[in-house]
């Protein structure tokens, strides 16, 4: 079933009570509780008195790791990864975190984001020399910090140098053998939290993650700084000149998608920000109905915040399959179901001869909907409202979200008329662009809706396409 992804997810550790807390079994709860960041690959790396254990591959957490694998990796500070890949592809080379040993000694690296300049930086270092092993763009940041620390005084001051030079959106994490550095884009385009646990001090992609491991959340990484963390303290570096509400660009769909529904991002409620999108959809496309159902997970907390404001009945309608994971073997051409129906299926008894309202957070090519409102009607329903909880998809993303290339586009190739009647539904209304910011009012930050408007906080890349390492 066909939805947006984000790139991925990070977590880093610098533990001080190794006697009482085990690292390498905190990050990995803590992946598992971002695995819907990444569900792709994933890897753990831990330095232990300048020994780093790095192990990663395909898979999801509880498959790549387990108790004997991760006894096996002491140490005192660790970064973890989860990854859906966007630049560079989905193969072993691109897991990360990504480690590399130059003659300074060693780094690891993890980022969750897409630096949309990388083709450019890529192509510059390749014409010094650089050979790269990988597709992916978090190598060209390690090898700009390998570059500038060979004059630097310290790796945090060669990061300091390097991320001025990158364009789009990441949150970093950087381990060399005595300290963690965690550093976001000038924007803030991807979130990143700071928690911790007694003297300990951990960073997360979401505060849920924080909360998974039984840390306390500190603040939010702010846009264009960096935090250094070592034996003797941690301090905070201003890489970046500090940016307003007016020109920060957090993505818009970590509060409509990509988020979990607890986890808190600059100061705002994720599920508090989902019940005011829905409530906003029943304002701005009111229909007369019997029930309204979310389409599980990602439609849910906007439904209810849809059946709050227009006092139509919440219930369920469709019921997931919860075992099925990110790959199934496909069903043959001939007689085949479709897909959807293998991982939705419709509840008869909720909506037989019901007017249904059905609320997700996107649509992308129209496909999937299409069959999740066929699923409903044949199971009866008397009719079924198509409402989305974000604006229309109109322009492609390049910081890190696989939204595709303007001519595959749903919104684009038809108008929301045509929309509605190719996917079948009675009536469709999608969030309209001027209330998307509404939905997060609490937000520290203001929102990239490039995606939405074609209004890019950076230069589009000459290089468009976001496989272009392969």
């Amino acid at each position: 079933m066909k939805h947006i992804h984000e790139e991925c997810g990070v977590f880093g550790f610098f533990n001080r009570d190794q006697e009482r807390i085990d690292t390498a079994k905190t990050v990995y709860y803590a992946l598992y509780a971002l695995q819907h960041r990444g569900q792709e690959a994933c890897g753990i790396a831990v330095n232990d008195h300048n020994l780093i254990t790095l192990h990663k591959d395909l898979g999801l957490v509880h498959e790549v790791f387990d108790e004997a694998l991760l006894s096996r990796m002491p140490g005192s500070i660790a970064i973890g990864h989860v990854r859906y890949s966007t630049t560079g592809g989905n193969n072993r080379r691109n897991v990360q975190p990504l480690g590399v040993d130059y003659i300074k000694g060693s780094l690891v690296i993890a980022h969750n984001g897409n630096i949309s300049n990388a083709a450019v930086l890529r192509a510059e270092l390749e014409a010094q020399g650089a050979i790269f092993q990988c597709t992916s763009d978090t190598e060209v940041i390690a090898f700009l910090i390998a570059k500038e620390r060979l004059s630097a005084p310290s790796v945090e001051e060669a990061v300091r140098r390097v991320l001025p030079r990158l364009e789009g959106s990441f949150s970093l994490l950087v381990m060399s053998p005595s300290k963690l550095i965690a550093a976001r884009d000038s924007k803030g385009m991807r979130p990143l939290c700071m928690g911790g646990m007694d003297d300990s001090v951990l960073f997360a992609s979401e505060s849920c993650a924080l909360d998974a491991v039984g840390a306390s959340f500190v603040r939010d990484v702010a846009p264009g700084e960096m935090i250094v963390v070592e034996q003797q303290g941690q301090r905070s570096i201003r890489w970046a000149p500090e940016c307003t509400r007016e020109n920060c660009a957090l993505c818009i769909f970590e509060h409509i998608y990509f988020a979990r529904p607890d986890s808190v991002i600059d100061g705002q409620s994720v599920y508090s920000a989902r019940i005011e999108a829905g409530r906003l959809l029943a304002r701005t496309h009111p229909v007369q109905a019997d029930l309204v159902v979310g389409v599980p997970d990602s439609g849910l907390v906007a439904a209810i915040g849809f059946a709050q404001e227009s006092g139509i009945p919440y219930g369920e309608g469709l019921i997931k399959n919860r075992y099925i994971g990110r790959t199934f073997i496909q069903p043959t051409q001939s007689g085949r179901e479709s897909a959807v129906s293998i991982k939705l299926s419709p509840l008869r008894e909720s909506v037989r001869g019901k007017r249904v309202v059905l609320v997700d957070d996107s649509i992308v090519r129209g496909t999937t909907m299409r069959q999740i409102v066929e699923l409903l009607k044949k199971a009866g329903a008397a009719q079924v409202h198509v409402r989305i909880s974000a604006p229309e998809f109109l322009w492609p993303c390049y910081y890190g979200t696989d939204i595709d290339d303007r001519s595959r586009l749903a919104s684009v190739q038809y108008t929301c008329e045509e929309l509605c009647s190719r996917i079948g539904a009675d009536s469709l209304g999608f969030l309209p662009l001027d209330q998307a910011e509404a939905i997060a009012g609490h937000s520290t930050l203001g929102f990239c809706k490039a995606c939405f408007s074609g209004q890019y906080p950076w230069p589009v890349p000459t290089q468009a396409d976001k496989t272009a390492f392969e």
